[in-house]
């Protein structure tokens, strides 16, 4: 592994390595305690280096390829100055960790929790998150998973618009904060995901290609040239981020990365870039003796992106699924089909559950074209499910939430079938209580060109929509500032209800035997035509049994109860008064333990949950 960027070893000394392999020369424009300018040594592989035996950590600096003009670090791990500033000397073995027992979790059994560190606290830092680790903990969550915190422009930004990919954001509380945050969560058997993208750079603040050649122009992205991770030069492009991860994952003790739209990331190489990432993770997870988890959000409705190497595939642990999303969002809000328009029936969210993708393979008039592969039989825990998060919040007009759009019966619905899926969950902060701030799109750019082309692009993507009126400006300090949770409702009627039926979700999917068997064979889903399905899941070996019953419907559905199944007891029912808000008390009860065969009745909006055992001969050994 080649250590790029400023390497603090004690004592004063400090390596600095930049990769610059068109550069004649690079010079250290020291800043502390003196400006002062060190030749750099050009060594293998188009890299500079040079060792100073008298900094101190905090020491700014800049590099000057080529005695050009000045320029922060392109592996700077802190800009304490902003994107434009000179970069900082970090000294990571000075941080006095406490979590040296930590081993991580399973992520078979992670609770995932995406937040914003802007907007989850007043205070927009990570310190300040730690207040809150214990309610989120009471209520069974136990992995955080922050939106990406690379150092951005100015003060607000939702992330991916970073463009020092191995910093942290000064006005979140830089290297430290996180460190701290990492270290509290890990106390509490809190696992930490972090967010990284590595299919673009942000513009402003990106001086890499004064450096090196880090971008091509043989592929394009949403967001511009793409980094260059195929053409002439793209070993130091390669080393650059598939360093990345071992940087978070030995500095911040990192549990696992989320990685940004991997579809965006073109290598056309023997070996990709993420074959790498998890060969280089792979080693040092075995040499750290923990576990370090890959997820990817993708488009392709492709098995091979979790698919090892060895089989051809990209080698992440597990993907989000938005299948998933779109199959159970457009049967709770009849709007959605605009959105959504080849999604709207009832076997389709059948098929998200027991197979995953959807799409796999059929023909989507939204792509125009045939889309996906099966990935039917793949176990549930490679898979990462959610009913909102910050793309689908953030990308509406409004920055509606899904609260925002259907009622409270049928958000229990939302919630049951995420918690009893076979899938990894993961919620949107504030999303356990229901929480009505909205989640807008935000930047704090300061050139003048850039945040009018921002706004005109956001504006023509909302028109594409159909939107019927403008996005808010995402400049303004008030878009930002109103996207924050409203914690201290958490408490307080309906709220503190979904809140309460979050924990219940969560309760029974951590202690219930049949909810930890992820394997597809052991699902099956009936559809009550258009109106409902009913999820029937058993335990491995097939004794214990669980039955989830969902009506999406305004009008009551029969269902009968498998025979084979001794007396099933019910576990639970949206219907309960402690579940209805105040004053609603209409609901007729199912049986709490029905008969085998027996038909009940589903009524409106609800969902119940029975467990019951196959019957044993009477001298079946047990």
């Amino acid at each position: 592994m080649k250590t790029i960027g400023a390497n603090y070893t004690g004592a004063g000394r400090c390596v600095f390595t930049v990769w610059a392999p068109e550069k004649k020369s690079m010079t250290l424009r020291l800043l502390d305690p003196a400006e002062r300018d060190i030749p750099m040594e050009r060594t293998a592989w188009g890299y500079f280096s040079v060792e100073v035996t008298d900094i101190q950590p905090g020491t700014r600096y800049f590099y000057k390829p080529d005695g050009a003009e000045a320029y922060p670090d392109p592996a700077s791990h802190f800009q304490p100055e902003g994107v434009h500033g000179p970069s900082a000397v970090v000294d990571h073995a000075a941080h006095p960790w406490q979590d040296q027992s930590w081993r991580g979790l399973s992520f078979h059994d992670l609770i995932l929790y995406e937040l914003h560190v802007g907007t989850f606290t007043p205070e927009g830092t990570f310190e300040a998150i730690i207040p809150r680790l214990d309610d989120l903990a009471a209520t069974g969550i136990n992995a955080l998973e922050l939106m990406p915190v690379a150092q951005f422009p100015g003060v607000r930004n939702w992330g991916y618009d970073g463009v020092y990919p191995y910093s942290v954001q000064d006005s979140y509380g830089g290297p430290e904060g996180l460190k701290k945050l990492v270290d509290a969560c890990h106390t509490r058997g809190i696992a930490v995901f972090l967010d990284v993208v590595y299919n673009h750079i942000g513009p402003e603040g990106n001086y890499f290609s004064l450096f090196g050649p880090y971008f091509t122009q043989k592929y394009c992205t949403p967001w511009g040239n793409a980094l260059n991770f195929d053409e002439e030069w793209s070993d130091g492009v390669r080393d650059y981020f598939s360093n990345n991860p071992l940087h978070w994952f030995e500095h911040y003790h990192i549990d696992g990365l989320r990685f940004d739209a991997i579809h965006a990331v073109f290598d056309m190489g023997a070996v990709t870039i993420w074959e790498l990432i998890h060969t280089k993770v792979k080693n040092l997870e075995r040499r750290v003796g923990r576990s370090l988890h890959l997820v990817a959000e993708s488009d392709l409705n492709d098995p091979k992106v979790i698919k090892a190497p060895e089989a051809g595939g990209f080698g992440f642990d597990a993907q989000w699924l938005d299948d998933f999303h779109h199959a159970l969002y457009v049967l709770l809000d009849k709007e959605g089909r605009k959105r959504y328009g080849d999604f709207g029936r009832m076997e389709q969210l059948a098929k998200a559950l027991t197979d995953g993708f959807v799409m796999s393979g059929e023909y989507a008039t939204f792509r125009k074209r045939k889309f996906g592969a099966s990935s039917a039989g793949i176990p549930g825990d490679r898979f990462v499910v959610f009913n909102i998060n910050h793309d689908q919040v953030g990308n509406r007009v409004s920055g509606e939430r899904l609260c925002h759009l259907i009622d409270f019966e049928r958000q229990k619905i939302a919630a049951a079938l995420l918690l009893l899926s076979p899938y990894v969950p993961m919620l949107f902060m504030g999303e356990e209580y229901a929480d009505e701030s909205p989640f807008f799109y935000f930047v704090d750019h300061s050139e003048e060109q850039l945040i009018q082309a921002v706004k005109e692009g956001r504006k023509q993507e909302f028109a594409a929509f159909g939107a019927d009126s403008e996005p808010r400006d995402p400049f303004e300090e008030e878009t930002y500032t109103e996207s924050r949770i409203q914690w201290e409702k958490r408490t307080e009627g309906k709220h503190r209800i979904i809140l309460e039926w979050h924990r219940k979700l969560i309760e029974l999917r951590q202690t219930q035997t049949v909810l930890r068997n992820v394997d597809k064979n052991d699902i099956r889903v009936t559809v009550l035509g258009q109106e409902g399905l009913v999820m029937h899941r058993q335990s491995v070996g097939g004794y214990d049994h669980l039955l989830s019953l969902f009506n999406f419907s305004d009008e009551e559905v029969s269902y009968e109860l498998p025979s084979w199944i001794e007396g099933w007891n019910k576990l639970l029912d949206s219907k309960q008064q402690h579940w209805m808000q105040e004053g609603d008390n209409s609901a007729t009860l199912l049986p709490a333990q029905p008969q085998p065969g027996q038909t009940v009745t589903l009524p409106p909006s609800s969902v119940t949950v029975y467990t019951g055992q196959v019957q044993l001969p009477a001298d079946a050994p047990v």
